[in-house]
């Protein structure tokens, strides 16, 4: 039984739609006025027309006679990151099954995807938040040949969902469906893998029992497996109606994945074919305001305080830090995955999954069900999970209605946590996000003396050399969107997590990102503004006391007025040239800041 809204929901989505009003009503008229210009392919003239055919092969009658929908095909394949590299095989089954509902459907175009696990703590990670922006063009540009009345897009991980969802919404007229690949099979235990990397960090073990470790983690096509922002992607896509029922976490190379792959093709079809709303009117407020709760019940990624706000502006819709924070308060966790626990997405998934999960928030009035969705009437429609049909296709039964294990994914009467455990900081440091769920009180609020440091590095040699043996708030700085790109600082895990396991209180306050797979050193990251923007971060100095609450909200460096006021920001040392990053020194400069969802385009 679905509940009435909660009071809290129902608020901050009325907020937001007051907040919205003007420019989610000008975004709209954009498509009311794309939609009354009629049938793409019906405004080429025959030269272009030609041209967008003259490849199709047997698909060129149905392309010129304009009765079939044909589909767009953007993807984010490549084979040399596993979470994509199942893609590869997907256009050929999508145009096969289009066929099937009377449309057509063409490759449109790629879009880059890099790996934050691959770039982590490289030069080519000051690339990786931009990369969302790049990938949005990209896929505004598959889009431009005016050729599509439908999309469906591919991809799976950290950049590559929420780039593909704003450009998408640039053609927010046509309908569009989200077709994951889904996570590898599970591999080394994820406690395993971190306490082997503590071993590398403290000099225990060497590099290849380092590397067996990891290969025995990351070892075959899919998802890495732990909750980071790829797998708190596909979660997003399917509380916002983006994916069919129960597509996210299902495994590539499987009969049933093959047959959802086909069936998105089909409804996708189906949706062109008879008009359905584009993916801009079918994201609205609940949706965002849905994606949150999602977040926030399943102990997501922190990225996405950055990448929900870019997609929501992307739809004419304003969205803050505030609404997280509020959200949080009244969201119980309902799920325990790695970092959040020791269970990884193919636990979470077999415990009960995604419509386990929906139900529980639907009968909890935490989500709105009424928001749209590509499968049946709305959301409340994913309360279900897929099964391969006697004849190979895919069909729908409702999810379970206990959990198959309650260590892992709990109903909403059960909690592990009466609130999602993301808050917002604020103070004389300025503004941060901290995520608390995978923190233990214990660690929750820490009083220590600052380290400052400009880059990962230099902490990480000063943790070699035991300059680190003490109570401590890690100052990491210039990691900001203007300064370097704003990369993740993942790579100081091990280093942090150490001094947490030999008794120092630890804490460590950035204007850069942590990874998805934040763990159990409380972070203050996002600081905002960045220290490149005269941000207060760039006047800390070593051996200041600073406070890192998050009982209480509070971030602030426990200096004098009069001191405080006196000192100049820091300069930003950072490197502007090498391995690409020349190229993207305008998006660097036209940023608008963390708060505003770290954007170039808008």
């Amino acid at each position: 039984m679905v509940e009435p809204l909660h009071p809290t929901v129902a608020e901050v989505t009325a907020r937001i739609e007051q907040r919205s009003r003007d420019l989610r009503g000008d975004y709209l008229a954009q498509l009311a006025a794309a939609n009354a210009k009629g049938r793409t392919r019906g405004r080429l003239s025959c030269t272009n027309l030609a041209h967008g055919m003259a490849a199709a092969g047997t698909d060129q009658p149905s392309l010129a006679g304009m009765q079939w929908p044909n589909l767009a095909i953007v993807s984010a394949y490549n084979d040399m990151l596993s979470a994509h590299q199942p893609l590869e095989r997907y256009p050929a089954l999508i145009k096969a099954a289009a066929r099937e509902v009377t449309a057509t459907a063409q490759f449109a175009g790629g879009v880059p995807a890099m790996c934050d696990g691959v770039t982590q703590g490289q030069p080519g990670m000051e690339l990786s938040l931009l990369s969302r922006d790049v990938i949005a063009m990209a896929t505004a540009i598959a889009l431009s040949h005016d050729m599509f009345d439908g999309t469906l897009a591919l991809g799976v991980c950290d950049k590559i969902v929420p780039g593909l969802v704003i450009g998408a919404l640039s053609y927010g007229h046509l309908p569009t469906v989200f077709v994951p690949a889904g996570p590898m099979t599970s591999g080394l235990a994820n406690d395993e893998k971190s306490r082997i990397r503590q071993e590398f960090a403290e000099g225990k073990i060497g590099r290849a029992e380092l590397l067996d470790a990891e290969s025995r983690a990351y070892h075959g096509p899919g998802t890495c497996t732990f909750y980071g922002t790829a797998n708190s992607n596909q979660m997003l896509m399917e509380v916002m109606g983006l994916h069919l029922p129960g597509a996210a976490f299902v495994n590539p190379n499987t009969p049933l994945r093959d047959a959802l792959t086909a069936e998105s093709a089909r409804q996708c079809g189906r949706l062109a074919r008879d008009g359905a709303p584009g993916i801009g009117e079918l994201l609205d407020v609940r949706s965002f305001v849905n994606a949150i709760v999602g977040l926030l019940a399943t102990g997501g990624s922190t990225n996405h305080t950055l990448h929900l706000v870019a997609m929501a502006r992307a739809a004419g819709i304003v969205v803050t830090w505030d609404d997280f924070t509020d959200l949080s308060a009244v969201t119980p966790l309902l799920a325990k995955i790695y970092p959040n626990g020791s269970a990884d997405v193919n636990h979470f998934h077999a415990a009960g999954g995604m419509g386990f999960l929906t139900r529980e928030l639907l009968r909890g009035g935490l989500l709105n069900g009424e928001a749209g969705a590509v499968f049946g009437r709305n959301l409340g429609d994913y309360t279900q999970e897929p099964r391969l049909s006697a004849d190979g296709r895919v069909e729908w039964v409702q999810a379970p209605m206990q959990s198959a294990d309650e260590a892992v994914l709990r109903p909403i009467g059960n909690p592990f946590a009466a609130t999602g455990g993301l808050r917002v900081l604020d103070g004389n440091l300025g503004r941060a996000v901290i995520k608390v769920s995978a923190v233990k009180p214990e660690h929750r609020v820490v009083e220590a003396p600052a380290m400052v440091f400009d880059d990962q590095q230099s902490l990480i040699d000063a943790f070699q050399a035991g300059r680190m043996n003490h109570d401590l708030v890690a100052v990491v700085r210039g990691q900001g969107p203007k300064a370097n790109g704003m990369p993740e600082l993942h790579k100081l895990t091990p280093q942090l997590g150490v001094l947490q396991d030999r008794g120092h209180a630890v804490a460590l306050v950035t204007d850069g990102r942590m990874s998805g797979a934040s763990g159990k050193v409380p972070a203050a990251i996002h600081v905002t503004p960045e220290v490149a923007d005269g941000g207060p971060l760039g006047r800390v100095r070593d051996g200041d006391l600073i406070r890192v609450d998050a009982e209480t909200g509070v971030l602030e460096a426990k200096v004098s007025t009069a001191v405080w006021e006196m000192r100049e920001v820091a300069p930003v040392p950072t490197q502007t040239v090498g391995y690409g990053r020349e190229l993207f020194a305008a998006l660097r400069a036209a940023n608008n800041g963390a708060e505003a969802g770290a954007a170039c385009l808008f």
